[in-house]
This record gives C-alpha cells, structure tokens and sequence, in this order.
C-alpha cells in the first residue's frame, strides 16, 4: 500500500469516529495569514524590536502580573496600503496546558485588536477557539476590560484556552503600546 494511500485511510478513519488529529487539521502559514490580513494592494514591512530591559519592565507593567513577558526580540510586520497605516501583525507562540498555540494579533493603527487568527493548535481540537468566540476580542484595547472578569467570556470547557488567549492579546497590546509602529519609538527599532 502506497504512502498516500495509508494517508488517506488514515484521515478517512479519523474523520468517521470523529476525531481530527492536529496533523489532519488545516492551518494556515505565516505568510497566508498575512496574505488574508493584508490583502493586496497592502504593502507589508517586516521589523524587529530588540527590547532593553526597562522597556521589558514598562510592557510586563503594562501587560499585567499574570502575563509572562520575556522575549526580547519581537519580529512584526506593518501593513501599509497607499502610504496610509492599515495594521500591524504580531505572532504570539505561547503554552495552552501543556502544549503550544499560535496566533496571529493583528492591530489597528488606533492600537485596537482588528483580528486573531489561530495558526497552530496542538491540544486537543475540542478546546480550540472559534471564530465566534475570537470575534469578541475586536475593538479592543488594553485595558482591564480586556480580560475574563471583563468583557471576554470565557470558553466553556477550555477555560486554559480562553486564558492563554487574554494573556496573548495583553501581551501583544503591551508591546505595540511600547514600540509604537507608527509614531516615535521607545524601543531600539529597526526598519
């Protein structure tokens, strides 16, 4: 039997008893999730932020206690379209329970969360966020709204999902509030 073959049982299996396995899940790449974000005519310019460490002290302030802040180095990409800011896209790869998440936060020049997108999940499918449930987090600021006592239901069922999104988006906020794309920055930029 062929490699594609056993593939394609297996898969056929899977969706039959009702389970899809992480590897069978379609997931977006970095670059499509851009590409969905920012669509043409949209120029993107990716940049990199090296932070020192009292900009790591203002964004963990700023973030909240129960945000782990500790990278240094922060990789995003700034979206323009006729010269005009559009938005600016930050991946965040952080622990769910004992596996990873990716998400793709996608800021708006008014510093407000225009989308969350899901690129890897590798915990159980069942506590993956929806598309629904992510909706909610549009419009947003960081504030102390933006959190499960807010105004962010939590998930029933995936309470370490709901959570470890909020904290992602904190996270994300907190340093697009201290790098500032678009105006003066505070941190060490690069273009």
């Amino acid at each position: 039997m062929s490699t594609s073959a056993i593939c394609f049982s297996l898969a056929a299996a899977a969706w039959l008893i009702g389970v899809t396995p992480v590897a069978l899940r379609a997931q977006l790449s970095m670059r499509e999730a851009l590409q969905s974000a920012f669509p043409a005519p949209a120029v993107l310019e990716r940049r990199t932020a090296f932070l020192r460490p009292e900009d790591l002290a203002a964004i963990q302030a700023a973030a909240g206690s129960d945000v782990v802040v500790s990278q240094r180095v922060i990789t995003y990409y700034v979206a323009r379209r006729d010269g005009a800011p559009v938005g600016v896209a930050y991946f965040d790869s952080h622990r769910v329970r004992t596996l990873n998440e990716v998400l793709m936060i996608v800021v708006q020049p008014d510093d407000r969360i225009r989308a969350i997108e899901v690129l890897r999940f590798a915990e159980p499918p069942e506590y993956e966020a929806r598309e629904p449930w992510l909706a909610q987090f549009e419009g947003k600021s960081l504030s102390q709204q933006l959190s499960l006592k807010g105004s962010i239901a939590n998930m029933t069922g995936a309470t370490l999902t709901s959570a470890a999104i909020v904290r992602a988006s904190r996270r994300v906020l907190a340093v697009h509030q201290r790098i500032r794309p678009f105006g003066h920055e505070t941190a060490g930029n690069s273009p």
